[in-house]
Parts: structure tokens; sequence; C-alpha cells
């Protein structure tokens, strides 16, 4: 989740009329208010263009409770529950505990987004930290996969993976930008890696280099609406439509069909959330 997008509605290009693909958006935030007047639109938009499969992240309890919501309405949504670095200032255990009783319900296929961001620097890094560990302990006390946001944070969010991140049954970097030692040690760890918009940027050649060198079946790809729209729609809202357009990247990066990496991600997205 990315605040300085610029919102606008954007429309459905001409990429994404390729028929159904199967594609699964990993993570985008369809409970936000940018999408409050044309929520059902998006997400028809969305299936029209090949997506068959959404899964909302939250940021904080508010948006746990709207992606409950969400998922609940829409059998092709599941949700995540957690709380943001940047919103875990305040994170207590009155807040785990509401987290945990969330966490429960069928709908919920993993605990996210959480982790380290050091850009905004909007909390202090020893709580952002102590709320990573938590919610990282509650996810393998419910044994539920993780998504996790990284931003400019690294080496510290492997550290701390590395000594809290045993036992997970599953864990994704969201909108991977690291270098490729990072790359490596989210293998070696047995994680996945979040692609999305960003990989579509005329400058992201250390990202196109990552997506080349990362085993085809460690890779997921997300939206991450209507934040980090794809290079064609920069400036304006990001829809979950405009998957296909990341997927198209991707098959070009690594010299395949997009059905096949439709296919081949979707099936990454189903194993790791342990989906149907």
């Amino acid at each position: 989740m990315e605040h300085e997008a610029e919102k606008g509605v954007g429309q459905v290009s001409q990429v994404g009329q390729v028929g159904p693909l199967g594609l699964f958006d990993t993570h985008c935030h369809l409970d936000v208010a940018a999408f409050d007047q044309d929520r059902d639109a998006a997400m028809a938009r969305a299936r029209a263009a090949g997506v068959a499969r959404f899964l909302n992240p939250a940021y904080d309890l508010e948006s746990s409770r709207r992606t409950m919501v969400l998922a609940q309405a829409h059998a092709d949504v599941v949700a995540a529950v957690g709380v943001h670095p940047n919103a875990a200032a305040d994170f207590d255990g009155a807040q785990l505990a509401e987290l945990r009783a969330l966490a429960c319900a069928p709908q919920v296929v993993a605990v996210g987004e959480i982790g380290l961001d050091y850009y905004w620097q909007t909390t202090p890094r020893d709580r952002q930290a102590q709320a990573f560990i938590e919610q990282l302990a509650l996810a393998r006390e419910l044994n539920l996969p993780v998504i996790v946001h990284c931003r400019d944070a690294y080496d510290d969010a492997l550290e701390l993976l590395r000594e809290h991140g045993h036992g997970l049954p599953g864990l994704v970097m969201h909108a991977f930008s690291g270098r490729m030692e990072h790359l490596r040690a989210v293998l070696d760890l047995g994680f996945y890696i979040g692609i999305g918009g960003p990989v579509t940027y005329p400058n992201a050649h250390t990202l196109r280099d990552l997506v080349r060198a990362a085993p085809l079946e460690r890779i997921v790809i997300e939206t991450d609406a209507p934040y980090l729209a794809p290079q064609g729609h920069r400036g304006r809202r990001n829809e979950p439509a405009y998957l296909v357009e990341v997927a198209h990247k991707v098959a070009e990066l690594r010299r395949l069909s997009i059905r096949d990496i439709a296919r081949i991600t979707t099936d990454n997205g189903r194993r790791l959330f342990r989906l149907s």
C-alpha cells in the first residue's frame, strides 16, 4: 500500500481485452474510499479483463473490518487482516486480540499487510518492529500466511524474518523492490515475491532483472490498486483490471505467453494462500 498515489478513474486499456485468463490479483485495496463511487464497476471491469480472484489486505483495524465485509459480499474476494507499519504507532494487546478474532473468519487467508516502512517515518522504528513481530507470531499461531510490506527496510525486515518468521505456512514480500541479495535471501527463506505495476516503469531496470532471475514458482502478481498504477495509467487511480498489464510485462521478461504467466502465477497464489 502506497500513500502517495494519485486518484482518478482510469479506463481498461486494449491490453486487457484478451479474454478470460483466470488471473489472481494477490494484493488490492478495494475497500478504500477511492473505490466508493464505483467499486462494483471496477470489479466488473477486472473480471472482464480476466481477473478471477482478488485478495484484499488490510492497513489497520478499520480496514480489516471493511475487508471482511467485502469478502463476505463477494465470492471471488478473500481477505487478509493486519496493521501496516505506518499505522502501528499505537499497536497494543487490544488491537492484537481484535485481529485474532477477525483472522478466525473463513474469508481470511492471511495476515497482512504488515512489516517495516522507513520511507514515511510515521511510526518509530522500534514500534514498527514490535508490531511486526507480534503479528508474525499471530500468523504462526493461526497457521496463516503473511503479506509483508517493506519499504527502504529490507535488511532489517529480513533479519526479523530470520528470527521470527520460522514456522509460517507461507509469506510474500509485497511490491518487491529489493536488490539481488535481498531476492536471494527471500528465496532462501522459502518465501514469494509480489510483482506489480512498477515492473512496467521505464527506469525499473533492477526490478526487471529480478523478475528474470526469480524462479517462476516464487512469483505472484498484484496491482496494489488504487496505488502503483502501471506505466500507461500513472498519475491516475490503479484498478485490478490493470493486472493484465503486469502479466504482459512479466510474460515479456520471461519469454512466455501471457496465458502461461496467468496460469503459473495464479497457481502460485493458490498454493501460497492455500486456496482451491
